[in-house]
This record gives C-alpha cells, sequence and structure tokens, in this order.
C-alpha cells in the first residue's frame, strides 16, 4: 500500500511544477544564502516541516488523534510563495543587464504556465462582495442583527459556513462541524438539522425544534415546500430576500414590545 503521506502530498502539488520550483529554491538558498535569519526562515524551517509530514511515526501520531483529514494541513505551514519569490528576487539581484531581463521574464512565464485557471474549479467563484460571501448572507445577516445582543438563527447547511465568517453576533444552533462527522458525531442526528433539511418541512416540528435551541429566526430556501402553517407555529415571514425566506419568532416581537 502507498505511503499515505506520499499520496496526500502528490494531491497536494497539483500540477506539480510549482512545488518543483520550491525545492529548487530550497537548494539555491542551501548553496547561496548567507543571511542565517533568512536561511533558518526559507530553508531549514520548510525543511523541518517536510521531515516531520514524512515520517511515519508522526503520520501515524497525527492520524490516531487528529484523523486522515486533517494531517494534510500540516503543508500549508510551508512559505512555499515567498521561498520561491525570495529567490527569484535573489537571482534577479546577482544579475546583470540582458540576463536580469531575461531572467525576469522567463521567472513570470515560469510561475503562469506552473498553474491553472482557478474558476475552472467547481470549488471557487468570483467573490460577489469585498466580504468573499454570498450576498444573500450579508443581506440576511444585517437585517436580523438586534442592536446590543446576539440573536439565533437557523440556517439551511449550505449557509453555515459563511454566516460565522461574516457576523459575529449572528448565532447559530449548529455550525460546519455538522457537516464533518469525525468532529462531532452526534450533530450528524440533530433533530433540528434534520427537520431543516427534510425535502418537505414540517412546520409545527420545525418551529417547537427552533424554539427549543432559543432561535429567533428560521432561514429556509424560498422554494422549500412547507406542510403547515408556520404562522401558526409561531413564526411570521420577516423579509424574502435573494431566493430566501426569512421567519422570526412572533412571541419574541411581543417580548420585545414589553
Amino acid at each position: 500500500m502507498e505511503n499515505h503521506a506520499i499520496v496526500l502530498f502528490r494531491e497536494y502539488m497539483g500540477t506539480g511544477l510549482i512545488v518543483m520550483w520550491f525545492l529548487v529554491s530550497l537548494v539555491y538558498l542551501f548553496l547561496k544564502e548567507e543571511k542565517k535569519q533568512i536561511r533558518v526562515l526559507f530553508l531549514y524551517v520548510p525543511l523541518v516541516l517536510l521531515l516531520l509530514f514524512f515520517n511515519p511515526l508522526f503520520g501515524f501520531l497525527m492520524s490516531r488523534y487528529m484523523g486522515d483529514d486533517i494531517s494534510y494541513r500540516i503543508l500549508w505551514l510551508l512559505p512555499v510563495t515567498v521561498v520561491i519569490a525570495y529567490t527569484c528576487v535573489s537571482v534577479y539581484g546577482r544579475l546583470a543587464g540582458r540576463k536580469r531581463i531575461a531572467f525576469s521574464v522567463l521567472a513570470v512565464f515560469l510561475v503562469m504556465a506552473s498553474g491553472k485557471w482557478i474558476y475552472s474549479n467547481s470549488f471557487f467563484s468570483r467573490a460577489e462582495n469585498l466580504y468573499h460571501v454570498p450576498d444573500s448572507i450579508v443581506h440576511i445577516c444585517d437585517a436580523i442583527e438586534v442592536p446590543g445582543r446576539e440573536v439565533t438563527a437557523v440556517f439551511p447547511l449550505d449557509m453555515v459556513q459563511y454566516v460565522r465568517q461574516y457576523s459575529p453576533v449572528v448565532c447559530m444552533p449548529y455550525g460546519r462541524e455538522i457537516l464533518v462527522e469525525s468532529w462531532n458525531e452526534w450533530a450528524i442526528q440533530n433533530p433540528l438539522c434534520d427537520a431543516m433539511e427534510a425535502e418537505q418541512i414540517n412546520a409545527a416540528r420545525l418551529c417547537a425544534l427552533a424554539k427549543e435551541q432559543g432561535c429567533i429566526y428560521i432561514v429556509l430556501p424560498g422554494d422549500k415546500t412547507i406542510a403547515g402553517s408556520m404562522e401558526e407555529a409561531g413564526y411570521g415571514l420577516f423579509l424574502e430576500t435573494d431566493g430566501y425566506r426569512v421567519y422570526k419568532d412572533k412571541a419574541f416581537d411581543a417580548a420585545s414590545s414589553i
């Protein structure tokens, strides 16, 4: 069986060219770099990280206590871009005249040829705003925030990872951990999440569970089929925006008016 660390590193490499330039840069720094602090940061630290990553004992401990889906993140610590950039600048400074110009053009070409158009990947899309979250998150969170206090709302699963990025005062009864079984196994059986993600929403059950969790708001896709009345179950329609419907606990309005 192929070593798990090697498999992860191969997947991390992508096309492989950027990592190859990174390794070439390490060799260059080993041979040419004289500044001690640069050698420590850009040479010794990456080498130690690589040695740890490929160490079978370290890999076993990481897999046992952190999980296989976490260990690859060690590679995020590698200063790949910084090391390549510093090496290019260092080589550029050692050259002169036409050699310097030729090297600059070659370096830019190699970096461009080493990657792929990012938006060809289905996991990437153009940012809709400065916050790099969907516009629907911005509009809904801004609408439901209550000045001077936190507010709890339950969102569809495809929105929870963005809410926590955008707003520090909009709380949720469950977050992204519900999507990762190894993080929190009990969350997979969360009744409120099951009610939210059902093909047809049971209004009475959803609203009862939301009240138990202290959710003032319920956010549902606008095309979601609802069996029963959210209004009769205690949540009135508060807002419609970006293809979503936001329902608000009517008891909260009553309590606020006292």
